[in-house]
């Protein structure tokens, strides 16, 4: 159970990036949305959860809508994840190609 404050931060990381990636300032009842955060930071974890809002903001969604980041975020973290996986997979291959072309 995260603790009272922490679904206020993360509403004001969501915010902050909001506000530098689309220049200008948006106005959201927290005390509505600190449910919301809530749940998210219980299923996922409070530092989780602050990357999920920062790899969110990197996606091509259109105006990163706080609504859609609360119904999709489970699928956020499993896509997230399986990139990362793929980026370690990838780098092996990699490393292991670069290795039979230079012994050949």
């Amino acid at each position: 159970m995260a603790n009272e404050k922490q679904p206020y931060i993360l509403i004001g990381i969501y915010l902050s990036i909001y506000k530098e990636k689309y220049k200008k300032t948006l106005t959201i009842n927290k005390f509505r949305e600190k449910w919301a955060m809530q749940d998210v930071i219980d299923s996922v974890g409070y530092d989780r959860a602050v990357e999920l809002i920062k790899y969110y903001f990197d996606t091509n969604k259109s105006g990163h809508p706080l609504n859609f980041f609360y119904n999709n975020f489970d699928r956020i973290d499993k896509l997230q994840k399986e990139i990362e996986k793929d980026k370690a997979n990838r780098s092996v291959l990699l490393i292991e190609t670069k290795k039979m072309v230079e012994s050949e």
